[in-house]
This record gives structure tokens, C-alpha cells and sequence, in this order.
């Protein structure tokens, strides 16, 4: 049934499981000079920990704190231990970057074969890559997996739809790893080629990448007619595979034998209670190269409380609802870009792309959000589009509580990107 037996430990197991695996990751987190000054200062070591939950005597890691120790200051072993770095793919200021020693690696493929095994993925299949490879960790940390896991494996990388289906149809794809935006994208593209998904050989898509919603998961779905499983990772602590659905796609169960989580409030940086949605904090416990303590990683989401059906033990997550630095403050009233996509994407007139645009009325700053609408809804009677229009409006103000300006547009009129979609565009700057 499990890939892997600690798939289903007991509770009490697996957190002593982790314990152990916290005091020796700590030791070795001493060894880089960026976490051996932090620990000096906290007065904190290895024998600190008693049980997991001591883990919040630690100090928290940021992005900034990577990017001040940038590149070398968090490694814990010598350079030449390392045979690959992944890296973020900014242009300007400083980046940040990840190491892996080769245990690192197979360690990695290993929680990847796990996750691809979860949902009901086997050596049998054949699985299609859509996803960049690079310095972007989602490519390569699938393709391994998949490997590990045994399947035929296609890296027809991102782009290209048209390939893409040329490779599907002639190699029986039954897997795809695609994020949900170009999902979406490539859903239209499958028909507009003259296709029937219902007669394509695939019966998975692995999704992930950037926050989607249930409603965004199901028109994946509807329109691929596939079964779409939701996926977390980052590359801070590896990069997919940190946790991942099972066949009951009721939340994404965290790998607690390789990653302790915990779930805090972004300003106080204590633990919410059980249920509650926060930021969440990721540890790595079997990283030897580069282990990195109470990561802050700015994506919102709660556990999921009670046991999964699937008997697995490992604590779920919901989906991402957002980040806490994407916050959009309009009006005094905090927004969350994921809100808006939670109600457009209910709404059976809308197609399949929107774009948020933030821009300055007088000195008040205002939200447009111009959707596209599909053809058979983009009628000449214009009475009928302005009531569609009202109601996109009304129910975002009801959910957002700020009565945003609500542009309707023609299907395929907002430029499209087969990488991560952009949603936001912030128009104010460039009105100063």
C-alpha cells in the first residue's frame, strides 16, 4: 500500500522519530558559520532538544538571512562535497542559492518517488515533465522522482504545446507534471487542435508551482478530464516534494520523517492553534550539506485537523491561500490575490485568465480586475454584460470587502505565459 513503511508510523514514533533527527540536524547546522553564530547567540545546541516541540527555542531563518550568507555561509560541509546548486533566477539584488551534497539528491528523489507513489502514480506509467529544468528546482526534483519510482520518463521541459501533445499521443503519456495556470492554457490548446481529452491516454496531472484554488483544480480536471493532485515545495528545502496529496485530495500530507512544520502567526511568530491559517515554518531534519532551521517561508495555510483515511500518519495541510509578503493592502482592507481567484473561478461565465491591476485615483488607491469572459457569454446585449458585471463585483466585495472596478474582456484578449502566471500588475509606480 506505502511506498515506504513510515508512511503509516504512529504518532508517537514519528515525533520521536523527529526529535532525534532534530538534534542530529542541529549538529550539524553548526558546522556552517551562519547557524553556529545564531545558535552561540540563542544559547542553544543538540542537547537542547528533548522533545520535537522544543524546536521553538530555535531561532527563525528568512530569505534575507540567505541572502546575507550568500553564497557559502550556510553550508555545513566542505565545497568539493557538493555536486549541484539551485538557484533563484532574479536579476537584480542579491539571490539565493541551494546546495546538495549526492546523499542530498537521493535523498530528494526518494520523497519524490514517495509523493508521485501517493497518488497513485506506479513504475508502469509514462510520465511527460512540462515543467522547466534549470536552475528551477520543480523540473529536475520530478524527473528524479519519477526515475526512482521506475516510470518512463519524457523531459519535454515548459512551452511548446504543440510538442507537447505530439509526445503525449505517441508515447501513451498517462502522467503530466504541469502547473495549473498553463494547465488551464493547455486544456484550450488540446481542443483548439481538434482533440478530445476524453480520448488522450493520460489519467494524472501532477500540479503545483503556485497557489491554485479547489475551483481552479477542478476546471483542470473538467477540461483535461483527469484526476489533478495539488503538490507543496520550495527550493529552500529541496523544492517539490516537501508535501503532496494522496488519492483522497483532502490536503497534502507533510513528509514529518524528513521536514518538521509548524504553523505561526506572522506577527507574533508564536504557534496558532490547530486549524487556524498562519505561516508556515519548515525545518530540514535529513539534509547533510545545507540544513536550514525554522525556515519563514510566507505561505499561508493551517494542518488539516483530524486523520486522513488513507492511513497515513503524516500531519496534512490545506492548499496555499496566499503568501503573507503578497498581501495587497487596498483601501486599509488586507487582500489576498487567492480570494479573487476563489470566486472568479467558481463563476462558470469566466474563462480561464483574470489580471489584477492596482493603480492610483486622486490619492486613493484602487483595484481593477479585468477578466475574461467566455464567447458564449460575450453577447452584444450589453444589459446582459453589465449584469454579469455587477455580480463579478458584488461577490468580490462580499469576499475582499473593497468594491473593486470590474473589467469584462474577450476569451484569450489577456496576454498569456506558459510559465507562472502573472496575476498582479501594480500600476502605481509608474503613475507617480
Amino acid at each position: 500500500m506505502y511506498y515506504d513503511k513510515v508512511e503509516g508510523l504512529d504518532r508517537k514514533e514519528l515525533e520521536a522519530l523527529q526529535a532525534e533527527r532534530l538534534r542530529k540536524v542541529i549538529e550539524r547546522a553548526s558546522c556552517s558559520p551562519y547557524y553556529k553564530e545564531q545558535f552561540k547567540a540563542a544559547g542553544v545546541d543538540s542537547s537542547s532538544i528533548k522533545t520535537v516541540d522544543d524546536i521553538r527555542r530555535l531561532p527563525f531563518t528568512t530569505k534575507d538571512d540567505l541572502r546575507a550568507n550568500y553564497p557559502y555561509g550556510l553550508l555545513a560541509k566542505p565545497l568539493d562535497e557538493f555536486v549541484r546548486l539551485h538557484a533563484s533566477s532574479g536579476t537584480t539584488g542579491t539571490p539565493t542559492a541551494v546546495f546538495y551534497t549526492q546523499s542530498d539528491l537521493d535523498k530528494w528523489a526518494d520523497l519524490m518517488a514517495r509523493s508521485m507513489h501517493t497518488c497513485g502514480v506506479r513504475k508502469t506509467d509514462v510520465l511527460q515533465n512540462m515543467s522547466g529544468y534549470g536552475l528551477f528546482t520543480g523540473g529536475l526534483g520530478i524527473h528524479y522522482g519519477s526515475e526512482r519510482l521506475g516510470c518512463l520518463t519524457v523531459p519535454a521541459g515548459a512551452g511548446n504545446t504543440s510538442r507537447q501533445i505530439k509526445l503525449i499521443k505517441d508515447f501513451n503519456v498517462s502522467v503530466m507534471h504541469i502547473i495549473p495556470s498553463f494547465a488551464l492554457y493547455f486544456a484550450q490548446k488540446v481542443q483548439d487542435e481538434g482533440y478530445d481529452p476524453k480520448d488522450m491516454p493520460w489519467r494524472i496531472a501532477l500540479i503545483g508551482a503556485e497557489p491554485h484554488t479547489e475551483d481552479t483544480r477542478k476546471r483542470v480536471e473538467e477540461l483535461l478530464c483527469i484526476k489533478a493532485y495539488n503538490s507543496y515545495g520550495l527550493s529552500e528545502m529541496n523544492g517539490p516534494g516537501v508535501a503532496f496529496e494522496c488519492t483522497e485530495q483532502n490536503g497534502m500530507h507533510v513528509w514529518e520523517d524528513s521536514y518538521v512544520a509548524e504553523i505561526i502567526d506572522p506577527n507574533t511568530g508564536e504557534h496558532v492553534k490547530e486549524g487556524e491559517i498562519g505561516e508556515l515554518v519548515m525545518t530540514t531534519l535529513t539534509r547533510e550539506g545545507m540544513p536550514i532551521i525554522r525556515y519563514r517561508t510566507r505561505d499561508l495555510t493551517r494542518f488539516i485537523p483530524g486523520d486522513c483515511p488513507c492511513g497515513r500518519t503524516h500531519r496534512r495541510i490545506d492548499r496555499i491561500t496566499g503568501r503573507a509578503d503578497d498581501m495587497l493592502i487596498i483601501k486599509g482592507v488586507n487582500i489576498y490575490p487567492m480570494q479573487i481567484e476563489k470566486i472568479l473561478m467558481a463563476m462558470p461565465e469566466v474563462g480561464q485568465n483574470y489580471l489584477i491591476e492596482l493603480f492610483c485615483e486622486g490619492y486613493m488607491d484602487q483595484i481593477r480586475v479585468k477578466v475574461e469572459v467566455k464567447d458564449e457569454f460575450f453577447v452584444e446585449d450589453m444589459r446582459a454584460l453589465q449584469g454579469l458585471q455587477k455580480r463579478i463585483a458584488s461577490k468580490l466585495r462580499d469576499e475582499i470587502l473593497v468594491t473593486p472596478r470590474v473589467e469584462l474582456v474577450m476569451h484569450n484578449s489577456i496576454p498569456k505565459s506558459e510559465g507562472k502566471a502573472k496575476r498582479v500588475v501594480d500600476l502605481r509606480e509608474s503613475e507617480d
